[in-house]
C-alpha cells in the first residue's frame, strides 16, 4: 500500500469524510471512556437491572448506548442525553486536535472538495470541538449519530449516505478516513472509498481485512496526499467561505 495509491484514492474524491474520534480528536483523552461507560451503566442499572448488568461489563460508552434500547424507550432517551452531555464535557478537556488533522482539513477544503465529519459521537460534541479550535470554517457538514437510534451508527452506512446527500455528491466520489473496522465497513456499505488510520499497533491488519483501500499510520500522510494538485480540479467558487 503505497503513497501513490493514497494519492490515487484522494484524486478520485470530491468529498472527504473524517471520522471524529481518532482522526480528528481523541475524544476521551481528558475524561476517560471507561469512566463515562460506568456512569451510563449506573443510570441504566437503575432502570433495568439486566441491561445494567450487561452494561457494567463494557468500558465503551457507545456499547452502553447500543444496550439501552433493551431497557425501553425511556432508558434509551436518558442514556442518549447523558452520553451527549458527557461527550460535550469530554471534548472541552480533550486537548488539541490529533496531529495532522488540521493539516488534512486545510488542503481538503482549499482543493474545493466537500468536507464532512461523520461520527458515532453526537453532532453537539463535534461542533463544540470544531468551534473551540476554530475548525468549523473548514468543515461543510457535521453528521453525528442520529439521536436515539443506535442502530443507525456505523457500521450502518446511514450517516455516510446522509453526508453525501446533504453535500450533493455521489457516495462513490467520497472517501471516509476512519480508525476502526466499523468505519471501513460503513464506507464500503455506502459505496464509498475508505482510508484506514492505524493509530495504534495491530490496527493495520484489522483495517486491511475490513477492506480499506489504503492504511496510513499518521494523519500527516493524508495531509500530504490531499495537498497534491489533481489535474482539472480547481478550488470551488467561494470555497474559502464558511458553510455549515
Amino acid at each position: 500500500m503505497t503513497f501513490e495509491s493514497l494519492i490515487a484514492t484522494a484524486a478520485a474524491t470530491s468529498g472527504v469524510f473524517f471520522d471524529f474520534d481518532g482522526p480528528v480528536c481523541d475524544v476521551f483523552a481528558g475524561y476517560p471512556a471507561p469512566d463515562v461507560a460506568k456512569e451510563l451503566a449506573a443510570i441504566l442499572a437503575r432502570i433495568d437491572a439486566t441491561a445494567g448488568q450487561r452494561a457494567v461489563e463494557t468500558d465503551d460508552p457507545m456499547e452502553v448506548l447500543r444496550l439501552a434500547p433493551r431497557a425501553g424507550e425511556d432508558a434509551l432517551h436518558r442514556i442518549e442525553e447523558a452520553l451527549t452531555a458527557a461527550e460535550v464535557s469530554a471534548v472541552k478537556v480533550a486537548g488539541i486536535p490529533v496531529p495532522g488533522a488540521v493539516e488534512s482539513l486545510r488542503p481538503a477544503h482549499t482543493s474545493g472538495r466537500k468536507i464532512a465529519i461523520v461520527s458515532n459521537n453526537s453532532a453537539e460534541c463535534v461542533r463544540e470541538f470544531l468551534k473551540l479550535h476554530d475548525l468549523d470554517r473548514l468543515v461543510h457538514q457535521v453528521i453525528g449519530r442520529h439521536p436515539n437510534r443506535p442502530d443507525l451508527m456505523k457500521p450502518s452506512p446511514y450517516s455516510l449516505r446522509r453526508a453525501a446527500t446533504e453535500l450533493g455528491i455521489a457516495s462513490s466520489a467520497c472517501v471516509l478516513i476512519g480508525d476502526s473496522s466499523t468505519d471501513i465497513e460503513a464506507a464500503i456499505r455506502a459505496g464509498s472509498m475508505a482510508i484506514g488510520f492505524a493509530n495504534k499497533p495491530g490496527k493495520e491488519a484489522v483495517l486491511i481485512k475490513a477492506g480499506a483501500e489504503v492504511v496510513i499510520k499518521t494523519m500527516a500522510t493524508v495531509a500530504e496526499a490531499l495537498a497534491v494538485p489533481t489535474i482539472g480540479r480547481c478550488p470551488a467558487p467561494g470555497s474559502s467561505h464558511h458553510h455549515s
